[in-house]
């Protein structure tokens, strides 16, 4: 088979940038190992897509230089992205801190690209593995289990290694090493941390309590929910802060924001000063959380009984609860992956690997990595909107 331009993987960025060549009259393959494109999509949101954030900026990436980024996300922007969700006649709102969500299912977005691939005559190969590829004068010849391929150009869009069950793999990685490009050190993002059996141990009891929070690293820090787990921290706060947390780093874990606990302890010894610590912190945290901050206070006797200081130990557990965390859940629950193919081996205008013609990168396998909420999908789109201008 002989085409212009071979997309391999049917993500979000790779099915985006396939119809943009294909809208631009180049004859395009898709290639997917899954049975389905669009399969991050499908379950991304509680399976309701977070597509897009209204707060698409340079600082909510990380990357060696965040800035590389910029160029196509201000030329295919979230705005660009939801026209094309209007016209589709998708129902979206609007969640917490900008993240855009669709009324219905994520498979809204799939069946939308999807349109997009057959509306521009995009050809979809999937259960479809690649064993080579070949660079030649013409070209690019691919090995294909359905037989080779000849491109004039290809584009890499197979993501990174997170949630591997999904089909997941470091092939993008093995190509750009095959040509020469430097790839950053890869990691799990967007991931649960874990706990030391001795840390984890007594904190297994509050498996399941969530409170409004936030998780700091450094001078890094989230405001959001955080939830305890039976392996350690997850929620959006700790997703968002593990993209930051190194092995060996502690986190700071403030488990009530917007609330002076020193004070508000105070006020409680002068109204009644004959309750448990205990029950004065479950007026402002879960009970059982409440109880095990009071064991590790060391604290004893009733709230009367607590000098100012011995308040302020208490408060500082509640707002600077200093932990360690041993690692991460790893690929197996990341949302993405961290690291990846080096941005300065890529046009940031066209995503073509500046030494070798005619091979492009996008989405995940970039050394580009979004926070939580709608940013990372924000990326897929427009970096394969770029690349796909460039067919």
């Amino acid at each position: 088979m002989q085409v212009d331009s071979a997309i391999i993987g049917a993500g979000a960025a790779g099915m985006l940038c396939a119809a943009e060549a294909g809208r631009r009259g180049r004859r395009v393959l898709l290639i997917e190992a899954a049975a389905s494109p669009g399969e991050k999509i499908r379950i991304s949101g509680g399976g309701r897509c977070n597509f897009t954030n209204l707060g698409i900026r340079a600082e909510c990436y990380l990357s060696r230089n965040p800035r590389f980024a910029l160029s196509a996300l201000k030329r295919f922007s979230q705005w660009d992205f939801i026209a094309r969700v209007d016209a589709a006649g998708i129902g979206w709102h609007e969640k917490t801190l900008g993240q855009l969500f669709c009324d219905g299912s994520a498979k809204q977005i799939i069946d939308m690209l999807r349109k997009d691939l057959e509306d521009c005559g995009v050809t979809l190969w999937l259960n479809t593995e690649i064993s080579e590829i070949y660079r030649g004068e013409g070209g690019f010849t691919i090995a294909t289990s359905r037989g080779p391929v000849q491109a004039k150009k290809i584009v890499v869009a197979c993501g990174g290694k997170s949630i591997p069950k999904m089909g997941a793999s470091s092939l993008g990685y093995k190509i750009a090493e095959q040509f020469g490009l430097a790839v950053v050190e890869t990691r799990p993002g967007l991931v649960p941390l874990t706990f030391a059996e001795q840390e984890l141990a007594p904190i297994k009891p509050l498996a399941g309590i969530a409170v409004t929070g936030s998780v700091a690293v450094g001078s890094t820090r989230f405001d959001e929910a955080l939830l305890f787990t039976h392996r350690g921290l997850s929620g959006p706060a700790v997703l968002q802060i593990s993209s930051y947390w190194r092995e060996g780093q502690p986190i700071s874990v403030n488990l009530c924001n917007g609330l002076d606990t020193a004070a508000v302890l105070r006020q409680q010894r002068g109204q009644n000063g004959r309750i448990a610590l205990r029950t004065a912190l479950a007026r402002v945290l879960p009970e059982r959380l409440a109880r095990y901050l009071e064991e590790i206070s060391e604290l004893r006797g009733n709230l009367a009984d607590q000098s100012n200081a011995a308040l302020d130990h208490l408060a500082r557990l509640v707002h600077d609860w200093q932990m360690r965390p041993v690692g991460t859940e790893g690929y197996r629950t990341a949302e993405v992956t961290l690291g990846g193919v080096d941005t300065d081996a890529l046009d940031a205008r066209t995503m073509e690997a500046k030494a070798v013609p005619g091979l492009y990168f996008v989405g995940e396998v970039v050394d580009v990595t979004g926070w939580l909420g709608g940013y990372n999908f924000q990326w897929a789109w427009s970096s394969g909107w770029a690349a796909g201008q460039a067919q």
